[in-house]
């Protein structure tokens, strides 16, 4: 099953997360098929925190795709600002 999740990179004590739509049976910094935004749960000023592509999200869940809880979240809330 394809899903739209997270995959931590950054530092230690410093988390920066992409989104990406990879294979549920892959890691969780594993192999992907698309990246389609990233998130900055740290973001000060005038730093993004939230970027997604939204067209790609939407084409994704389109064609079946599931999302983990915390990308669901962060769709709904990019979807309200914008």
């Amino acid at each position: 099953m394809v899903t739209i999740r997270l995959s931590r990179g950054g530092a230690k004590k410093r988390p920066f997360y992409n989104i990406v739509v990879a294979d549920s049976r892959n890691a969780r910094n594993g192999r992907f098929i698309e990246r389609v935004g990233f998130f900055n749960p740290l973001a000060r000023g005038q730093e993004e925190a939230l970027r997604l592509d939204m067209d790609r999200v939407q084409h994704w869940l389109s064609n079946g795709a599931a999302t983990s809880d915390r990308v669901a979240k962060l769709i709904k809330d990019a979807t309200k600002a914008a």
